[in-house]
Protein backbone atom coordinates (compact mmCIF):
# COMPACT_ATOMS: atom_id res chain seq x y z
CA UNK A 1 0.00 0.00 0.00
CA UNK A 2 2.78 2.77 0.54
CA UNK A 3 4.53 2.01 -2.51
CA UNK A 4 1.03 2.61 -4.47
CA UNK A 5 0.69 5.60 -2.58
CA UNK A 6 4.38 6.73 -3.18
CA UNK A 7 3.97 5.93 -6.85
CA UNK A 8 0.12 7.60 -7.05
CA UNK A 9 1.95 10.62 -5.60
CA UNK A 10 5.10 10.93 -8.00
CA UNK A 11 2.36 10.12 -10.80
CA UNK A 12 0.73 13.19 -10.41
CA UNK A 13 3.61 15.22 -10.11
CA UNK A 14 5.91 13.77 -12.44
CA UNK A 15 4.40 11.85 -15.05
CA UNK A 16 3.15 13.82 -18.24
CA UNK A 17 1.15 12.22 -20.99
CA UNK A 18 2.52 10.02 -23.57
CA UNK A 19 4.26 12.24 -26.53
CA UNK A 20 2.43 12.74 -29.66
CA UNK A 21 5.86 13.47 -31.18
CA UNK A 22 7.02 9.95 -32.81
CA UNK A 23 10.40 9.32 -33.79
CA UNK A 24 11.23 10.06 -37.37
CA UNK A 25 11.79 7.15 -38.99
CA UNK A 26 14.02 8.75 -41.50
CA UNK A 27 16.69 9.67 -38.32
CA UNK A 28 18.81 6.40 -37.17
CA UNK A 29 18.52 4.98 -33.53
CA UNK A 30 22.05 3.33 -33.98
CA UNK A 31 21.32 0.21 -32.75
CA UNK A 32 23.40 -2.99 -33.66
CA UNK A 33 26.10 -0.53 -35.34
CA UNK A 34 29.49 -1.43 -35.29
CA UNK A 35 32.14 1.37 -34.37
CA UNK A 36 34.20 0.49 -37.24
CA UNK A 37 30.95 1.06 -39.57
CA UNK A 38 29.67 4.50 -40.02
CA UNK A 39 26.93 5.79 -37.51
CA UNK A 40 24.78 7.72 -38.60
CA UNK A 41 23.60 9.57 -36.27
CA UNK A 42 20.61 12.15 -35.64
CA UNK A 43 20.43 15.50 -35.49
CA UNK A 44 19.90 17.17 -32.10
CA UNK A 45 16.15 17.89 -30.82
CA UNK A 46 15.30 16.39 -33.86
CA UNK A 47 12.54 15.15 -31.86
CA UNK A 48 11.67 16.74 -28.99
CA UNK A 49 12.54 15.85 -25.70
CA UNK A 50 9.30 13.75 -23.68
CA UNK A 51 9.43 11.88 -19.95
CA UNK A 52 7.82 8.83 -20.66
CA UNK A 53 8.05 7.16 -17.35
CA UNK A 54 7.07 3.49 -16.81
CA UNK A 55 4.53 2.33 -14.89
CA UNK A 56 5.53 -1.24 -12.90
CA UNK A 57 2.52 -2.93 -12.41
CA UNK A 58 4.39 -6.10 -11.07
CA UNK A 59 4.62 -10.01 -11.81
CA UNK A 60 1.56 -11.65 -12.56
CA UNK A 61 1.89 -15.17 -10.74
CA UNK A 62 3.21 -18.02 -13.16
CA UNK A 63 4.67 -15.67 -15.40
CA UNK A 64 7.78 -14.95 -15.90
CA UNK A 65 10.03 -13.19 -18.81
CA UNK A 66 10.54 -15.03 -22.03
CA UNK A 67 13.77 -16.53 -23.37
CA UNK A 68 14.83 -18.03 -26.96
CA UNK A 69 13.95 -21.72 -27.80
CA UNK A 70 16.15 -24.14 -25.78
CA UNK A 71 16.22 -22.10 -22.62
CA UNK A 72 13.92 -21.95 -19.44
CA UNK A 73 13.22 -18.59 -17.20
CA UNK A 74 12.53 -19.77 -13.55
CA UNK A 75 11.93 -17.49 -10.32
CA UNK A 76 15.31 -18.03 -8.41
CA UNK A 77 14.62 -15.43 -5.61
CA UNK A 78 11.71 -13.63 -4.70
CA UNK A 79 10.58 -10.81 -1.81
CA UNK A 80 14.05 -8.77 -2.51
CA UNK A 81 14.28 -4.67 -1.92
CA UNK A 82 15.01 -3.54 -5.40
CA UNK A 83 17.80 -5.92 -6.14
CA UNK A 84 20.22 -3.92 -7.93
CA UNK A 85 23.67 -6.08 -8.50
CA UNK A 86 24.39 -9.84 -7.96
CA UNK A 87 28.00 -11.37 -7.63
CA UNK A 88 29.29 -14.73 -7.65
CA UNK A 89 31.69 -15.86 -4.96
CA UNK A 90 34.38 -18.15 -5.53
CA UNK A 91 32.86 -21.21 -3.40
CA UNK A 92 29.42 -20.36 -5.78
CA UNK A 93 27.55 -18.57 -3.17
CA UNK A 94 25.31 -15.57 -4.66
CA UNK A 95 25.53 -12.04 -3.42
CA UNK A 96 22.68 -9.59 -3.92
CA UNK A 97 23.20 -6.08 -3.25
CA UNK A 98 19.46 -4.31 -2.45
CA UNK A 99 19.67 -0.49 -2.76
CA UNK A 100 17.70 2.14 -4.53
CA UNK A 101 17.83 5.82 -4.79
CA UNK A 102 16.22 7.14 -1.63
CA UNK A 103 13.48 9.98 -2.11
CA UNK A 104 13.18 11.62 1.43
CA UNK A 105 10.12 14.13 0.56
CA UNK A 106 8.56 16.33 -1.97
CA UNK A 107 11.14 19.17 -2.59
CA UNK A 108 13.28 16.55 -3.62
CA UNK A 109 10.97 15.83 -6.72
CA UNK A 110 12.66 16.91 -9.88
CA UNK A 111 15.75 16.20 -12.81
CA UNK A 112 17.47 14.46 -10.19
CA UNK A 113 15.73 11.82 -9.19
CA UNK A 114 14.06 11.11 -12.93
CA UNK A 115 14.37 7.28 -13.42
CA UNK A 116 13.33 6.49 -9.81
CA UNK A 117 9.54 7.01 -10.78
CA UNK A 118 9.71 4.15 -12.72
CA UNK A 119 10.62 1.76 -9.56
CA UNK A 120 7.32 1.36 -7.03
CA UNK A 121 10.46 1.34 -4.63
CA UNK A 122 11.05 5.03 -4.06
CA UNK A 123 11.63 4.76 -0.64
CA UNK A 124 13.78 3.96 2.14
CA UNK A 125 17.16 1.59 0.97
CA UNK A 126 17.80 -1.47 1.97
CA UNK A 127 20.82 -0.91 2.36
CA UNK A 128 21.86 -4.95 2.35
CA UNK A 129 23.29 -7.76 0.48
CA UNK A 130 21.52 -10.84 0.84
CA UNK A 131 23.50 -14.21 0.28
CA UNK A 132 21.79 -17.32 -1.26
CA UNK A 133 23.36 -20.95 -1.80
CA UNK A 134 22.05 -23.70 -3.89
CA UNK A 135 23.90 -26.19 -1.86
CA UNK A 136 22.61 -29.69 -4.26
CA UNK A 137 22.93 -27.80 -7.55
CA UNK A 138 19.56 -28.16 -8.61
CA UNK A 139 19.10 -24.08 -9.27
CA UNK A 140 16.70 -23.61 -6.48
CA UNK A 141 18.59 -21.77 -3.62
CA UNK A 142 17.89 -23.77 -0.38
CA UNK A 143 19.92 -21.08 2.33
CA UNK A 144 18.99 -17.23 2.36
CA UNK A 145 20.75 -14.98 4.96
CA UNK A 146 21.69 -11.32 5.30
CA UNK A 147 25.36 -11.34 4.60
CA UNK A 148 25.62 -7.59 5.05
CA UNK A 149 23.98 -4.57 5.76
CA UNK A 150 23.95 -0.83 7.65
CA UNK A 151 25.46 -0.23 4.72
CA UNK A 152 24.90 3.03 2.31
CA UNK A 153 23.40 1.87 -1.00
CA UNK A 154 25.84 -0.92 -1.94
CA UNK A 155 26.06 -1.65 -5.41
CA UNK A 156 29.65 -3.30 -6.48
CA UNK A 157 30.71 -6.65 -4.50
CA UNK A 158 34.20 -8.18 -5.18
CA UNK A 159 36.23 -10.82 -3.18
CA UNK A 160 40.02 -11.18 -3.17
CA UNK A 161 41.25 -14.03 -1.19
CA UNK A 162 40.13 -13.44 2.31
CA UNK A 163 38.78 -9.73 1.68
CA UNK A 164 35.16 -8.72 0.86
CA UNK A 165 34.91 -5.54 -0.72
CA UNK A 166 31.74 -3.87 -1.30
CA UNK A 167 31.35 0.03 -3.00
CA UNK A 168 28.62 2.11 -1.05
CA UNK A 169 27.93 5.09 -3.26
CA UNK A 170 30.14 6.96 -0.54
CA UNK A 171 32.93 4.59 -0.33
CA UNK A 172 35.03 1.14 -0.82
CA UNK A 173 34.72 -1.24 1.84
CA UNK A 174 36.92 -3.77 3.19
CA UNK A 175 36.03 -6.69 5.76
CA UNK A 176 37.74 -9.86 6.49
CA UNK A 177 36.08 -13.17 5.42
CA UNK A 178 36.34 -16.48 4.92
CA UNK A 179 35.10 -18.85 2.13
CA UNK A 180 31.48 -20.53 2.96
CA UNK A 181 30.75 -18.10 6.08
CA UNK A 182 27.25 -16.58 5.25
CA UNK A 183 27.26 -13.44 7.43
CA UNK A 184 29.71 -10.95 8.43
CA UNK A 185 30.04 -9.95 11.49
CA UNK A 186 33.26 -8.03 11.77
CA UNK A 187 33.84 -4.45 11.61
CA UNK A 188 35.27 -3.05 8.20
CA UNK A 189 37.27 -0.39 6.84
CA UNK A 190 36.69 2.17 4.59
CA UNK A 191 39.51 2.53 2.38
CA UNK A 192 38.45 4.76 -0.14
CA UNK A 193 36.34 7.74 -0.13
CA UNK A 194 33.98 8.62 -3.00
CA UNK A 195 31.70 11.25 -4.40
CA UNK A 196 28.08 10.41 -3.25
CA UNK A 197 24.93 10.32 -4.88
CA UNK A 198 24.21 11.48 -8.71
CA UNK A 199 21.59 12.19 -11.01
CA UNK A 200 19.36 9.74 -12.14
CA UNK A 201 20.50 6.82 -10.25
CA UNK A 202 24.35 7.39 -10.83
CA UNK A 203 24.87 6.61 -6.82
CA UNK A 204 26.19 3.05 -8.22
CA UNK A 205 29.64 1.87 -7.53
CA UNK A 206 30.80 -0.94 -9.78
CA UNK A 207 33.80 -3.20 -8.75
CA UNK A 208 36.04 -5.36 -10.70
CA UNK A 209 39.37 -6.76 -10.02
CA UNK A 210 41.93 -8.07 -13.16
CA UNK A 211 43.43 -11.28 -12.96
CA UNK A 212 46.18 -11.38 -11.27
CA UNK A 213 44.10 -9.67 -8.11
CA UNK A 214 46.56 -6.75 -7.92
CA UNK A 215 44.14 -3.44 -8.97
CA UNK A 216 40.61 -2.87 -8.51
CA UNK A 217 38.34 -1.15 -10.88
CA UNK A 218 35.66 1.31 -9.69
CA UNK A 219 33.37 2.97 -11.97
CA UNK A 220 31.73 6.16 -10.47
CA UNK A 221 28.55 8.01 -12.87
CA UNK A 222 28.36 11.31 -13.56
CA UNK A 223 27.07 13.69 -10.53
CA UNK A 224 24.44 15.76 -13.48
CA UNK A 225 23.49 15.16 -16.93
CA UNK A 226 26.26 17.02 -18.85
CA UNK A 227 28.08 19.10 -16.07
CA UNK A 228 25.07 21.69 -15.76
CA UNK A 229 26.70 22.38 -12.10
CA UNK A 230 29.92 22.72 -13.39
CA UNK A 231 32.98 20.32 -13.67
CA UNK A 232 34.02 21.40 -10.27
CA UNK A 233 31.11 19.11 -9.11
CA UNK A 234 32.45 16.11 -11.05
CA UNK A 235 35.76 15.94 -9.90
CA UNK A 236 36.59 11.80 -9.74
CA UNK A 237 33.63 11.54 -11.50
CA UNK A 238 32.24 9.68 -15.25
CA UNK A 239 35.25 8.30 -14.52
CA UNK A 240 36.86 4.46 -13.90
CA UNK A 241 39.37 4.66 -11.11
CA UNK A 242 42.30 2.08 -10.10
CA UNK A 243 43.45 1.35 -7.02
CA UNK A 244 45.56 -1.58 -5.48
CA UNK A 245 43.54 -3.71 -3.03
CA UNK A 246 44.41 -2.08 0.34
CA UNK A 247 43.31 1.67 -1.29
CA UNK A 248 46.38 2.96 -2.00
CA UNK A 249 47.54 4.00 -5.41
CA UNK A 250 44.38 5.68 -6.79
CA UNK A 251 44.21 7.52 -10.00
CA UNK A 252 42.00 7.76 -12.90
CA UNK A 253 42.22 4.74 -15.29
CA UNK A 254 39.56 6.30 -18.08
CA UNK A 255 37.40 8.93 -17.80
CA UNK A 256 34.58 10.68 -19.84
CA UNK A 257 32.36 7.85 -19.46
CA UNK A 258 29.14 9.71 -18.31
CA UNK A 259 27.86 6.11 -16.23
CA UNK A 260 30.10 3.42 -16.57
CA UNK A 261 27.81 1.32 -14.37
CA UNK A 262 28.47 -1.75 -15.51
CA UNK A 263 32.19 -2.93 -16.05
CA UNK A 264 33.66 -6.58 -17.00
CA UNK A 265 37.30 -7.82 -18.06
CA UNK A 266 37.17 -10.20 -21.33
CA UNK A 267 39.09 -13.40 -19.89
CA UNK A 268 41.05 -14.22 -23.20
CA UNK A 269 42.61 -10.93 -23.61
CA UNK A 270 42.22 -9.08 -20.11
CA UNK A 271 40.57 -6.25 -22.00
CA UNK A 272 38.54 -4.20 -19.69
CA UNK A 273 34.66 -3.32 -21.24
CA UNK A 274 32.01 -1.18 -20.21
CA UNK A 275 28.65 -0.39 -20.89
CA UNK A 276 28.01 3.36 -20.52
CA UNK A 277 24.76 4.84 -20.01
CA UNK A 278 24.57 8.46 -21.88
CA UNK A 279 22.97 11.90 -21.66
CA UNK A 280 19.81 12.94 -21.68
CA UNK A 281 16.92 15.02 -23.47
CA UNK A 282 18.43 16.00 -27.01
CA UNK A 283 15.39 13.87 -28.76
CA UNK A 284 14.10 10.05 -29.24
CA UNK A 285 17.53 9.19 -31.09
CA UNK A 286 19.96 10.77 -28.78
CA UNK A 287 22.20 9.69 -27.54
CA UNK A 288 22.72 5.69 -27.74
CA UNK A 289 24.16 4.35 -24.77
CA UNK A 290 27.00 2.03 -25.80
CA UNK A 291 29.67 -0.48 -25.09
CA UNK A 292 33.27 -0.30 -25.53
CA UNK A 293 36.59 -1.16 -24.66
CA UNK A 294 38.15 0.55 -22.17
CA UNK A 295 41.72 2.12 -22.77
CA UNK A 296 43.98 2.94 -20.06
CA UNK A 297 44.21 6.73 -20.02
CA UNK A 298 41.36 6.99 -22.79
CA UNK A 299 39.09 9.63 -22.96
CA UNK A 300 35.53 9.45 -23.96
CA UNK A 301 33.54 12.71 -24.36
CA UNK A 302 31.33 13.16 -21.41
CA UNK A 303 30.04 15.92 -21.13
CA UNK A 304 31.67 17.75 -24.21
CA UNK A 305 31.03 15.21 -26.78
CA UNK A 306 29.34 12.13 -27.39
CA UNK A 307 29.60 8.98 -29.74
CA UNK A 308 33.07 9.94 -30.15
CA UNK A 309 33.74 13.71 -31.72
CA UNK A 310 30.00 15.08 -31.45
CA UNK A 311 30.15 18.38 -29.11
CA UNK A 312 27.10 18.68 -27.10
CA UNK A 313 25.47 21.60 -28.39
CA UNK A 314 24.46 22.33 -24.93
CA UNK A 315 27.67 23.49 -22.92
CA UNK A 316 27.90 27.01 -22.60
CA UNK A 317 32.09 26.31 -22.08
CA UNK A 318 33.31 25.13 -25.66
CA UNK A 319 36.31 22.65 -24.91
CA UNK A 320 37.02 21.49 -28.56
CA UNK A 321 40.34 20.35 -26.93
CA UNK A 322 38.84 17.97 -25.22
CA UNK A 323 36.29 16.96 -28.20
CA UNK A 324 39.72 16.15 -30.45
CA UNK A 325 40.29 13.75 -27.73
CA UNK A 326 37.73 11.88 -27.26
CA UNK A 327 37.63 7.74 -28.39
CA UNK A 328 34.79 6.29 -30.30
CA UNK A 329 32.67 3.60 -28.24
CA UNK A 330 32.79 0.49 -29.75
CA UNK A 331 29.40 -0.65 -30.27
CA UNK A 332 25.88 1.58 -29.90
CA UNK A 333 22.98 -0.10 -27.84
CA UNK A 334 20.40 2.73 -28.69
CA UNK A 335 19.30 5.53 -27.42
CA UNK A 336 17.84 5.65 -23.44
CA UNK A 337 17.65 1.89 -23.15
CA UNK A 338 19.60 2.49 -20.05
CA UNK A 339 22.42 -0.11 -20.41
CA UNK A 340 23.22 -0.98 -16.79
CA UNK A 341 24.43 -4.57 -16.82
CA UNK A 342 27.62 -6.18 -18.20
CA UNK A 343 28.96 -10.21 -18.25
CA UNK A 344 30.90 -11.95 -20.39
CA UNK A 345 29.66 -15.24 -20.56
CA UNK A 346 32.59 -18.18 -19.63
CA UNK A 347 30.05 -20.77 -18.56
CA UNK A 348 30.06 -23.93 -19.81
CA UNK A 349 25.86 -24.76 -19.75
CA UNK A 350 25.11 -22.32 -22.70
CA UNK A 351 25.51 -23.36 -26.53
CA UNK A 352 29.32 -22.30 -27.98
CA UNK A 353 27.30 -19.70 -29.73
CA UNK A 354 27.32 -17.86 -26.73
CA UNK A 355 31.21 -18.59 -25.37
CA UNK A 356 33.33 -15.34 -24.67
CA UNK A 357 29.88 -13.07 -25.76
CA UNK A 358 28.52 -10.07 -23.63
CA UNK A 359 25.08 -9.74 -21.71
CA UNK A 360 23.61 -6.52 -21.36
CA UNK A 361 20.95 -5.65 -19.15
CA UNK A 362 19.14 -2.74 -20.32
CA UNK A 363 17.02 -1.09 -17.18
CA UNK A 364 14.68 0.67 -19.73
CA UNK A 365 13.84 4.12 -20.66
CA UNK A 366 12.17 7.34 -19.42
CA UNK A 367 13.75 9.92 -22.09
CA UNK A 368 11.93 8.32 -25.13
CA UNK A 369 8.21 8.78 -27.33
CA UNK A 370 7.92 5.16 -26.85
CA UNK A 371 9.36 2.49 -24.35
CA UNK A 372 13.15 0.62 -25.34
CA UNK A 373 15.25 -1.67 -23.55
CA UNK A 374 13.22 -3.20 -20.61
CA UNK A 375 15.43 -6.38 -21.96
CA UNK A 376 18.79 -8.32 -21.61
CA UNK A 377 20.61 -8.29 -25.06
CA UNK A 378 23.26 -10.30 -26.29
CA UNK A 379 26.16 -9.53 -28.44
CA UNK A 380 28.46 -12.28 -29.55
CA UNK A 381 32.18 -11.67 -29.62
CA UNK A 382 34.72 -13.45 -32.37
CA UNK A 383 38.39 -12.43 -32.23
CA UNK A 384 38.16 -10.41 -28.99
CA UNK A 385 35.78 -7.96 -30.41
CA UNK A 386 31.89 -7.34 -31.35
CA UNK A 387 30.84 -9.55 -34.04
CA UNK A 388 27.21 -9.50 -35.07
CA UNK A 389 24.16 -7.34 -34.82
CA UNK A 390 22.88 -7.69 -30.97
CA UNK A 391 20.25 -10.11 -30.12
CA UNK A 392 17.34 -10.12 -28.19
CA UNK A 393 17.56 -13.02 -25.22
CA UNK A 394 15.63 -11.63 -21.95
CA UNK A 395 12.06 -9.98 -22.97
CA UNK A 396 8.94 -9.87 -21.67
CA UNK A 397 8.78 -7.05 -19.15
CA UNK A 398 6.65 -4.92 -20.86
CA UNK A 399 3.17 -5.70 -19.79
CA UNK A 400 1.69 -2.74 -22.23
CA UNK A 401 3.86 -0.95 -24.57
CA UNK A 402 0.85 1.39 -25.14
CA UNK A 403 0.25 2.37 -21.30
CA UNK A 404 3.80 2.06 -20.50
CA UNK A 405 3.29 -0.70 -18.06
CA UNK A 406 6.12 -2.84 -17.39
CA UNK A 407 6.22 -6.20 -15.64
CA UNK A 408 9.42 -5.58 -13.95
CA UNK A 409 13.17 -3.92 -14.95
CA UNK A 410 16.34 -6.28 -15.52
CA UNK A 411 20.03 -4.57 -14.42
CA UNK A 412 22.68 -6.68 -12.71
CA UNK A 413 23.82 -10.00 -14.69
CA UNK A 414 25.58 -12.44 -14.12
CA UNK A 415 26.65 -16.20 -15.01
CA UNK A 416 26.64 -18.57 -11.68
CA UNK A 417 29.10 -21.32 -11.11
CA UNK A 418 26.86 -23.75 -12.98
CA UNK A 419 26.80 -21.48 -16.29
CA UNK A 420 22.75 -20.05 -15.95
CA UNK A 421 22.40 -16.85 -15.99
CA UNK A 422 21.23 -14.53 -13.08
CA UNK A 423 19.47 -11.39 -13.70
CA UNK A 424 18.08 -8.68 -10.99
CA UNK A 425 14.84 -7.53 -11.68
CA UNK A 426 14.42 -4.26 -9.29
CA UNK A 427 11.16 -3.12 -9.80
CA UNK A 428 10.00 -6.78 -9.73
CA UNK A 429 11.93 -7.50 -6.07
CA UNK A 430 13.16 -11.14 -7.86
CA UNK A 431 16.12 -13.03 -9.38
CA UNK A 432 15.39 -14.94 -12.47
CA UNK A 433 17.79 -17.59 -13.43
CA UNK A 434 17.75 -18.95 -17.32
CA UNK A 435 19.13 -22.40 -18.41
CA UNK A 436 19.27 -24.41 -21.04
CA UNK A 437 16.53 -27.33 -21.15
CA UNK A 438 18.94 -29.81 -21.10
Amino acid sequence: MKNSLIYTLFSALLFTACSQNKPDPSKADNVNTPADQQVALAAPYATKSVRNYCKVIGWPVDKTPIAPAGFKVNLYADNLNNPRNIYIAPNGDVLVAEANTEIKGIKKIGAEIIGAAGSQNLGKSANRITLFRDSNGDGVPDKRSVFLDNLNQPFGMLILGNSFYVANTDGLWRYNYTSGQTQINGPGKMILALPAGGYNNHWTRNLRANSAGTKIYISVGSGTNVAEHGMENEVRRADILEINPDGSGERIYASGLRNPAGIDFQSETGVLYAVVNERDDLGDNLVPDYLTSVKEGGFYGWPWSYFGQHPDPRLKVKRPDMVKKAIVPDFALGSHTASLGLTFYNGGMFPDTYKGGVFIGQHGSWNRSKLVGYKVTFLPFTNGKPAAKMQDFLTGFIADSAKQEVYGRPVGVTVAKDGALLVADDSGNKIWRVSTNK
